[in-house]
């Protein structure tokens, strides 16, 4: 503060320092009202080139890298009207070092924001190179739903049970996913299980015209059916159809097709079995387990005086009882 005063304790070098910064900003004026009317200009040309981008990219059928694209050739291009608005304001200050201190800056703003800049870069390429867009069906880190928006952030997925997820774009484009609607046509399939003394070929008939007049059913490609195994307690038949790729499409026409194969083959007369387990008690301290002639339960007796089993013993022995109650 001393510096300020002179011996006498005024304010005359105070006086002298405003009127030289007042004379300094007088010259700079005419550098000042230059880097204004180009940053004006540029401001301009930006919002022109950024609403020429947006139509042409929507016009396209691609809104969401509209919306980036518009964003980033505003933004550069106003980065751009800065420098050379800083340059013009400060005469001595050269563009190369600004470009200089700008990479020095950007190494560290690098490494302190690795994963936005992922996400970004992640987020333009899936707009750019357009594996899937906003309405398609996809699968991703176990969650699935209709793509909402892609940010160049984020995508934006809503459920099937109304939740929205955030994915991060980086996990989705160095991921692997599954896009549902990517293709016109989506195929289903149903194993069912019939009598393993039931008619393949009747019941491979019954369930293709089941599936083929079913609503949602796609005729081409047509249902088919084939055998796929001779199981402990069936024999199974795949039944194949397609139908639109969307989920409601997928799960509503295999509710209607699963009812129209059952109605099919239970109005012919075919056996659709179901598991059965046999649960047989015996008491292992009699001296007749493990004999299979003297049994009663749990193995063939094989040839010979067969005994009789439990259920058949304790019948007669009622039927006995009786009789010589009666007599």
């Amino acid at each position: 503060m001393d510096e300020l005063l002179d011996a006498d304790g005024g304010l005359g070098p105070i006086v002298t320092k405003l009127e030289a910064w007042t004379e300094g900003l007088i010259r700079l004026t005419p550098n000042l009202i230059s880097a204004l009317l180009l940053l004006l200009v540029l401001y301009v040309v930006a919002r022109a080139f950024s609403y020429s981008v947006s139509r042409t990219l929507r016009y396209r059928g691609r809104p969401a890298l509209a919306n980036v694209g518009s964003a980033l050739v505003r933004w550069s291009i106003m980065i751009l009207a800065l420098l050379l608005a800083a340059t013009i304001v400060l005469p001595s200050l050269r563009p190369g070092d600004l470009l200089s201190g700008l990479g020095i800056g950007s190494v560290a703003i690098g490494f302190a924001f690795k994963d936005i800049l992922q996400n970004l870069l992640s987020g333009i390429l899936i707009l750019l190179r357009q594996p899937f867009r906003v309405g398609d069906q996809i699968v991703v880190n176990g969650f699935e739903g209709t793509v909402e928006d892609i940010e160049t952030r984020a995508t934006y997925i809503k459920t099937y049970d109304g939740r929205r997820v955030v994915i991060p774009n980086s996990q989705i484009y160095t991921g692997t996913f599954t896009v549902n609607t990517a293709f016109d046509f989506r195929r289903s399939e149903y194993d069912v299980g019939i009598g393993a003394s039931d008619d393949w070929d009747k019941a491979m008939q019954l369930m293709v015209e089941a599936a083929a007049s079913t609503k949602g059913v796609l005729a081409d490609p047509s249902p088919e059916a084939f055998p796929v195994g001779i199981d402990a307690y069936q024999n199974t038949i795949r039944l194949h159809w397609w139908t639109k790729p969307d989920r409601a499409s997928v799960i509503h026409t295999q509710g209607r097709v699963i009812l129209a194969a059952f109605k099919a083959l239970n109005g012919a007369g075919i056996d659709m079995p179901y598991p059965t387990q046999v649960h047989l008690w015996h008491d292992q301290t009699e001296d007749t387990d493990g004999d299979r002639k003297r049994q009663r339960e749990g193995w063939p007796a094989g040839r010979g005086d067969v005994p009789r089993s439990r259920f058949d013993a304790a019948k007669e022995a009622s039927r006995e009882n009786q009789s010589s109650r009666s007599d």
